[in-house]
This record gives structure tokens, sequence and C-alpha cells, in this order.
């Protein structure tokens, strides 16, 4: 058997992002969704879920997902047995970049959650589609269900977290890199610069996504991930 798939939603989200995913491959790997809740510091957070992973697993993470994915990676990498880098940034924060999170801060503590995580997730992160809209109310939904709270934790460990380009170079599993074509919030050329850092990588673009292609095309995003899964491991 396979080792277990561990997913990581990104900022706000839940299992939801990754109910097409879910439904597909839990026939045939032990598929877990990881919480990135607690704490306000990225390395707490990893910290805190390799208290509760497995020995070993493969480990899938999208935006904030793959942030927390990569700490994972540079923490304990003995435990990682390949990794999937779905629509994310490996890059620190900048000053500038990270005062934007503050008046987001602010509103949620102010009671208008709703209100900042329609600015937060922009209808041009997505491709164009019929689907745009019912995706931004399940993610608009899913953000209201965490709450508040929540929202602030994620910001804090976003604004301080670390610069993890070192970790992508020491990679030695199999790694997926990928990204809906019209992303505008982690774009492809990102993308393409994290696949050449990390030594196996393969860079995988998902026609007709977005920044969330596990629901924008969940069944391209599937097979990248099933072909991912299965393919051997390279030897360390």
């Amino acid at each position: 058997m396979r080792e277990p798939l561990v997913l990581l939603p990104g900022m706000m989200c839940d299992a939801r992002l990754f109910g097409p995913q879910i439904a597909e491959l839990s026939a045939e790997f032990a598929v877990t969704v990881a919480p990135i809740t607690q704490g306000e510091r990225v390395e707490e957070i990893a910290s805190g879920l390799l208290d509760l992973l497995p020995n070993k697993f493969a480990l899938a993470g999208l935006s904030m997902g793959g942030i927390v994915a990569m700490e994972l990676m540079r923490r304990a990498p003995d435990r990682v047995t390949r990794i999937a880098l779905m629509d994310t940034n490996p890059l620190a924060e900048t000053p500038q970049s990270a005062a934007t999170y503050e008046p987001m801060i602010v509103g949620a503590r102010a009671g208008r959650l709703g209100d900042i995580l329609e600015g937060f997730m922009k209808p041009e992160y997505l491709a164009p589609s019929e689907m745009r809209g019912e995706i931004l109310a399940l993610t608009k939904d899913m953000g209201l269900f965490l709450g508040p709270e929540v929202f602030v934790r994620q910001a804090r460990a976003l604004q301080r977290r670390g610069d993890q380009q070192g970790t992508l170079r020491k990679c030695k599993v199999p790694a997926l890199v990928l990204c809906g074509e019209h992303d505008a919030l982690t774009p492809v050329k990102r993308h393409t610069f994290m696949a050449e850092l990390i030594p196996y990588a393969k860079l995988q673009i998902i026609e007709g996504a977005g920044h969330l292609p596990t629901l924008e095309q969940p069944a391209a995003t599937t097979a990248a991930l099933r072909e991912w899964m299965t393919q051997p491991y390279v030897l360390k």
C-alpha cells in the first residue's frame, strides 16, 4: 500500500478545497486533510502538525498550504516521501507586502470578515469561467466558517514567513510543482522558478485554471496528483 497523502489547504480554506480530489483519490490512498489554523508563525503550525501526522507521508499543499508544506519538508525531510506544491510561493514577504495584511487584520477583528474575504480572493485570481462565481462563494463560505481568529493567525504567519529557496534546493524526493495557467496571485513564472530549484521536480501547468485548480479544473488536477503519487521513490 502506498504511503498516506496529507493535503494542506490554502489560507481560510478547509477540506472542501480538495473535495474532488478526496472523492477520487481516497479510493486508492489514505487521504488526510490537516489544518493549518493553529499558530501565528509558519514554524509553529508545522511543528504542531508533525506531532499529529504519520511517520512517513506524501505531502501536497496549495497556496498557504504549500508554504507550510515547505516548512514541514525543511523540518522533517526524512518523513516527507514526496511533495506537491500548488499555486504557492517560496519567498518571504517583503516589508511592503507584509504591511498589506494590517488593514485586513483590523477589519477582521472589527467584524467585517465577509468584506475582507471578498477582497482577499479576487475574481481575477481565477480563470474566466461559468464556475468562477460559485467557487468564489465557496471560498467565502469556507473563510466565514473558520472565522476571524483564524484569519488573524494565518495573516500573522504569512507576514513572518521565511524564505524557503534553500529547502527546495535540498529536496530529494519526487516533487510536483503545479500552477493554474491564469493564476494572477502566484503566477506561472514563479512556479517555473520553483521547479528549477528542485532537483527532481515536474512542472505542470493546468489549463483553464487560476489560483484554485483543485476546484476550477478538478479532473486535470487529480490526474496530476495521481501520477505524482505513483512515481517511484527517488533514492537519497
